[in-house]
């Protein structure tokens, strides 16, 4: 059973690769799925910088439109969702419960800067975005507990792999200034030509 799913996927990468044009310039979509956490930080008034070792985590889901400009520059409008939770046995006794989560639609764009390299092209992007839906951040400094709207500034690195770099895994950081809380992302992801 094993090795005839084993010979099946390997017929499946063949298909999809034969039909996909190497990632250099044209319009691509992309799909991406993960697992994301959030966590807290506080800057005090003399720059240092505190961590609360308080997360939450979930599922973390993306799609993207993608302009290939050059085979190493291309613009990408964006949007996910991410939906985390905090485990509940996370209490200390006679302790408040803190959490870090966060619960929103995500939607913005950014640019990525990759090496046009077939198989393994590694790759860092940026931008600016929106989150719209609840926040919670509630640590010993902070006390943010919202449903708003909020600015997110993404980053991400990573790598496009395979033969025409269709596969991609990475780790993006979400920062959201507002709610002292960032929500850090490990993903994989497939590109889909439309050209």
């Amino acid at each position: 059973m094993t090795s005839t799913l084993r010979y099946f996927t390997i017929i499946i990468i063949v298909l999809f690769s034969s039909h996909s044009k190497a990632q250099t310039t044209g319009n691509f979509i992309k799909a991406s799925i993960g697992y994301g956490s959030s966590s807290s930080y506080y800057i005090e008034d003399y720059g240092s910088q505190e961590e609360v070792d308080v997360m939450g985590g979930g599922l973390y889901l993306q799609g993207e439109y993608i302009i290939g400009l050059k085979s190493w520059f291309s613009i990408r409008p964006y949007a996910g969702a991410i939906f985390e939770s905090v485990d509940k046995n996370q209490n200390i006794q006679n302790q408040p419960q803190y959490k870090v989560t966060t619960n929103a639609f995500l939607m913005g764009g950014k640019v990525r800067f990759c090496a046009p390299i077939p198989w393994v092209a590694p790759f860092i992007e940026g931008g600016i975005g929106t989150s719209i839906g609840k926040f919670e951040t509630f640590t010993p400094n902070v006390n943010f507990n919202k449903s708003d709207v909020l600015l997110h500034i993404p980053f991400s690195i990573g790598l496009a792999i395979g033969r025409h770099n269709n596969f991609e895994i990475g780790i993006s950081g979400y920062f959201h200034p507002a709610a002292k809380q960032s929500t850090g992302v490990f993903a994989v992801g497939y590109t889909f030509p439309l050209d």
